[in-house]
């Protein structure tokens, strides 16, 4: 049977106590993780120049959706392996992570190639001015070249984080993080290699994490390395998987793809206006993204309770879960906005006072709305851990369908202009909260009447 500890065990114990030692770990973990693009744009900005700063703030929203594809997929099979753990059967864990490696490896190769060959169309499609081409194009090329290990890192970590371990996935990105920043320094700082020299750095670093965490894995967790045995393709273990998989990665892409459809409409109002939320956008992520990792502990809770069968436990948990939430996305709301100048002017320089107000104006009308977006964090987190997926994915199409089309109407209207952009964002969030919520009370009262949970 399987080797428990109960810091792992999230089924027994206090609910909040162990959601937020699990959930703190992955919070510092994914702030390290924007680190790695934050430490490019910092020492872009200051050493290099604006458009260089434009170049690498909108390969960061390309790429942030490209990776998207591969963490949807980790993370799907992350609740898959709760779901094993929750029920103490090691063997399912096995026979996950095979067919997860095999199904998540190829796609991971597939992103790659069709990126490389159609990188200029790409670029044109973004509306990218053409003062900033070239840069984006030398960025991209050479970031292209760690995607790899951006697979092997999630890969690993979301097994991890799966059967409870959240601390081994933050030790090896801190030390990433670090050498990504040093190397971001030193490349372009020192011997001048411009946007390539950034790029190389982060490449360096990802390796470092990815390769790390695999051999970590490796040594520590002996009971789950793969057997001849486990090489299999059992039907009702891989139509789990595929779904989980499949709707959290779809979730994951069309999230992304939504905000790249809203890069695009920022494109054409300039380069000052992309600098601006190259730099917004960054800091905005780093603000909720804890939101968002403790939404992704919840679902770890949800699901190992789920497979466990302790449906009064989950209810308890959904009740502290979110008065975890509403109180920090609040307390995180007032710091941004109150803030929001500061932030810009330690990426930005203080000349660039079009860069600076514009993007105040984003992260206050962003930093406003954070509870939004922490609740419908929660509740993809909860749909995906009841074995719901495809309902986090119809969350996600409310949220960002709503965002694309109020940005491409607002923003053409003179007298808005890119300020529609901000504004569509948080309408989009409490959208997909009503639908989202509706929909998990309408579960519930099914699952407690006894035809809600799938055997």
């Amino acid at each position: 049977m399987l080797r428990i500890s109960a810091d792992n065990d999230l089924t027994t114990g206090n609910i909040t106590s162990k959601l937020w030692a699990f959930a703190v770990p992955l919070m510092l973990g994914n702030v390290m993780q924007q680190l790695y693009n934050l430490a490019d744009t910092w020492v872009v900005g200051r050493f290099i120049g604006e458009n260089a700063l434009a170049a690498v703030g909108s390969s960061y929203t390309l790429m942030t959706f490209l990776t998207s594809v591969v963490t949807g997929l980790c993370l799907g099979s992350g609740t898959f392996f709760s779901f094993a753990f929750g029920r103490r059967d090691d063997g399912a864990v096995r026979r996950g992570m095979f067919m997860s490696l095999v199904l998540t490896s190829i796609i991971t190769a597939a992103v790659i190639i069709i990126t490389a060959v159609f990188l200029d169309g790409i670029i044109r499609l973004l509306r990218v001015p053409e003062e900033i081409t070239d840069g984006m194009r030398i960025y991209l090329v050479w970031i292209l070249t760690g995607f790899a290990a951006v697979f092997i890192y999630n890969y690993f970590s979301n097994i991890l984080r799966g059967i409870g371990n959240s601390a081994a996935p933050l030790a090896f990105l801190a030390v990433s993080v670090i050498l990504n920043i040093f190397l971001d320094l030193y490349f372009v700082a020192v011997l001048g290699t411009g946007i390539k020299g950034a790029a190389i750095a982060t490449v360096i670093s990802q390796y470092v994490s990815g390769i790390g965490i695999a051999v970590y894995f490796t040594a520590a967790y002996p009971q789950f390395r793969i057997t001849r045995k486990d090489i299999t393709w059992r039907k009702d273990d891989l139509k789990r998987i595929l779904s989980l998989s499949s709707f959290t990665g779809m979730q994951q892409s069309v999230m992304n793809l939504g905000i790249l459809a809203v890069q695009g409409i920022v494109n054409s109002f300039g380069t000052s206006v992309m600098a601006a939320f190259a730099v917004a956008v960054k800091i905005d992520t780093i603000a909720y993204m804890p939101a968002q990792d403790f939404g992704n502990a919840f679902s770890v809770f949800v699901a190992q309770n789920y497979g466990a069968g302790k449906k009064d436990r989950i209810k308890k948990g959904i009740r502290q879960a979110l008065a975890s939430t509403v109180i920090f996305c609040i307390a995180v709301s007032a710091v941004v906005f109150l803030a929001a100048g500061h932030f810009m002017r330690f990426f930005v320089d203080p000349s660039a006072a079009d860069v600076i107000s514009t993007g105040v104006s984003y992260l206050r009308i962003e930093g406003a709305f954070y509870t939004g977006i922490g609740i419908l964090f929660l509740l993809y987190g909860y749909f995906r851990a009841v074995n719901r997926p495809a309902m986090s994915l119809v969350l996600t199409v409310i949220s960002l369908g709503t965002r694309v089309l109020l940005s491409y109407i607002l923003s053409a209207i003179p007298s808005v202009g890119v300020t529609g952009i901000w504004v569509s964002i948080p309408i989009g969030w409490i959208l997909a909260d009503a639908a989202g919520i509706t929909a998990a009370i309408i579960y519930s009262k099914k699952a407690d009447s006894g035809s809600g949970r799938k055997k």
